[in-house]
C-alpha cells in the first residue's frame, strides 16, 4: 500500500471534550516515526450551550474557532469532519481511538475488528462511564470515515507489566480470574513520557499525571510496577469529582443507611465527590487555590487533601523502588500549577526532591497522548499492509 500523503486522525475523548490530532502516515516500520502534525484541536463544552470547536496549527496558533452546540461526542465528531473537509484534508487512512478501559481481554493496542468491538461491548461493566461513549464514537467514526482502518489504544496497556503483588486485590482467587485486578490508567500519557525521555529516563522514576483525573505511577527500567488507580479510574487520590480510594466500609455504610443502589453510588463517587465534594461543588484547582488564599476553609482543605494524597503516593513508591531518580509532573495541574507542585514536594527533601528543580530530579513535561496514539497506529498500519 502506498502511504504517501495519507493521514492518521487521532481521537481522544474526555467526559465533556474531544481532543484530536491529524498526523502524517508516511514512512515504514523500519524508520523512526514521530508523526508530522498537520493540525490539532479540541471540541470543548460538549453538552453545554457554550460548546466550541477549535483547530490549531502545529505551532499552536489558532486557525479556526467556531461556537457549536454539541450534545454528544458524536455531534462533536460530525462538526470536526465538516471542518476537516472545509480545510481540504483528505479522508484519513486510519483513525486511532483512545479507549480508557478494555477490560481483562484487551490489554494491547490493536486494530479494531468485529471481535474486538464485541469484546469491548462485553467489558462495559468494567467501565460503564467510559466504554459506552467510546463505542458510540468508534461506530460513528466508522460511518463518517468509511474505509479508514480503525485502531484502539488502551490506557490500561502500559500497566500490563504490573507484578501480581501490586496488581492483585486481597480478594478470593475467583475474582482475580474474573478480571477484578488493578489495571491502572493514563497509560498513553505515561508511554509518551517514556518515549520522549528515551535514554534520559533513569532506572527509578515516578510520573504524576495530575488533572481533573489524576494518578501516580512507579516505573522501574521504564516499566510500570505500581500505579494509584485500580480496577477503574475512580481509585487512587481524590480528584476533581472522583472520591479516590475509600475504606470499603464507607460504601457499605452508604448502602445500609441511605439505601443507595449501584447507579446512585456510581454518581456519588464519580461526579459528586473528590475536590468538588470537599469544596461545595468546585473542582477547578485554580479556583480552589484562589478561594483558599481568600480564606475559604473548605477550598483550603480540598487543596491540602489533594497535595497530601499525591505526596503519600510518591513516598510509597520511593519505598517500593528503593529511591527516586526522577519525578515527572504532567497533566493540566501537574504542568501548570507551581503552587501544587511546591505543596506536593514539601517534605520530600529527604528523597532529594524539590519542586524548584534545584535537585535536578524533578521535571515538568507536557504529555503527548495524541502523538503516542499516532505512533501506535503507524506501526499497526504497517503491520496490516499487504
Amino acid at each position: 500500500m502506498n502511504m504517501q500523503g495519507q493521514t492518521i486522525l487521532v481521537l481522544n475523548s474526555g467526559s465533556s471534550s474531544l481532543k484530536f490530532g491529524l498526523f502524517d502516515a508516511d514512512g515504514n516500520a523500519e524508520e523512526a516515526y514521530d508523526g508530522t502534525l498537520f493540525l490539532e484541536g479540541s471540541a470543548e463544552g460538549i453538552g453545554r450551550p457554550d460548546g466550541s470547536l477549535q483547530i490549531r496549527s502545529p505551532d499552536g496558533a489558532v486557525q479556526l474557532r467556531r461556537t457549536h452546540v454539541m450534545e454528544s461526542q458524536t455531534d462533536a465528531l460530525h462538526a470536526l469532519a465538516v471542518v476537516l473537509a472545509e480545510l481540504g484534508h483528505a479522508h484519513p487512512t486510519a483513525v486511532g481511538h483512545r479507549v480508557v478501559h478494555g477490560g481483562p481481554h484487551l490489554r494491547t493496542h490493536q486494530r479494531l475488528t468485529p471481535r474486538v468491538r464485541q469484546q469491548l461491548q462485553d467489558a462495559v461493566h468494567f467501565a460503564p462511564l467510559h466504554i459506552p461513549p467510546a463505542l458510540a464514537l468508534i461506530d460513528q467514526a466508522a460511518k463518517i470515515f468509511d474505509g479508514a482502518q480503525a485502531f484502539v489504544c488502551f490506557d490500561t496497556a502500559f500497566h500490563r507489566t504490573l507484578p501480581p503483588h501490586t496488581s492483585h486485590f486481597a480478594l478470593p482467587r475467583r475474582y482475580v480470574d474474573a478480571g477484578v485486578i488493578r489495571y491502572g490508567f493514563h497509560g498513553l500519557s505515561y508511554e509518551s513520557l517514556v518515549h520522549r525521555l528515551g535514554d534520559r529516563l533513569p532506572r527509578r522514576a515516578v510520573f504524576a499525571h495530575l488533572g481533573n483525573g489524576s494518578s501516580v505511577c512507579a516505573l522501574l527500567d521504564g516499566r510500570s510496577i505500581d500505579t494509584s488507580m485500580g480496577l477503574t479510574p475512580t481509585g487512587g487520590m481524590p480528584m476533581g469529582t472522583r472520591s479516590g480510594d475509600l475504606d470499603p466500609g464507607v460504601v457499605l455504610y452508604l448502602m445500609r443507611t441511605e439505601q443507595l443502589d449501584a447507579q446512585q453510588l456510581e454518581n456519588l463517587l464519580n461526579h459528586d465527590s473528590g475536590l468538588a465534594g470537599l469544596a461545595g461543588g468546585e473542582s477547578d484547582m485554580q479556583a480552589l487555590l484562589g478561594r483558599s488564599v481568600a480564606g475559604d476553609r473548605d477550598a483550603a482543605l480540598a487543596v491540602d487533601v489533594f497535595a497530601t494524597a499525591v505526596r503519600k503516593y510518591i513516598g510509597a513508591y520511593a519505598a517500593l523502588l528503593g529511591g527516586i531518580d526522577l519525578l515527572v509532573f504532567t497533566g493540566g495541574i501537574g504542568e501548570h500549577s507551581t503552587e501544587i507542585r511546591n505543596r506536593i514536594c514539601a517534605g520530600l527533601g529527604f528523597l532529594g526532591l524539590s519542586a524548584d528543580d534545584s535537585s535536578g530530579k524533578v521535571k515538568t513535561m507536557h504529555t503527548e497522548e495524541e502523538r503516542q496514539i499516532a505512533r501506535h497506529c503507524h506501526a499497526l498500519l504497517h503491520d496490516t499492509r499487504d
